[in-house]
């Protein structure tokens, strides 16, 4: 079955809309703790060969965050669509991975919030018009 971590989600409705999609695309959602933030990706979402981490790392974060897996791709832009129609933007949204399934929530965050930086300076124009 599909899985959506959801980090720090509280506003009403964002969940709201997050709900309607879970159910309508068979979705189970599962809100992670800040205590948990250290564990593998892949453990969260129930995956087999990722052990509990040993140490609970410092830190935290209270970015939004949705970590997506086991979505078809149909299903991935109808959840998509669905946070755009209700107006819900999630800044940090990832998909689950070989690689990022065992990186703890911290460092998948560190390298979303990256990413995420990348992406808006891209946006920014270079040469901003300037008034005669």
């Amino acid at each position: 079955m599909a899985l959506a971590l959801l980090y720090n989600l509280t506003d009403p409705v964002k969940l709201n809309a997050l709900r309607f999609a879970f159910v309508k695309l068979g979705v189970r959602g599962r809100t992670v703790a800040p205590e948990e933030y250290g564990q593998p990706v892949g453990r969260l979402c129930g995956l087999e060969g990722f052990p509990p981490a040993d140490d609970t790392p410092a830190g935290g974060f209270d970015d939004e965050m949705l970590v997506l897996y086991g979505l078809a791709g149909t299903q991935l832009d109808a959840l998509l669509d669905s946070l755009r129609r209700a107006h819900a933007p999630i800044a940090l949204k990832a998909v689950v991975t070989e690689e990022n399934a065992g990186w703890s929530s911290l460092r998948l965050h560190e390298e979303l919030l990256r990413e995420h930086e990348a992406m808006r300076a891209l946006q920014k124009p270079k040469h901003p018009l300037r008034r005669k």
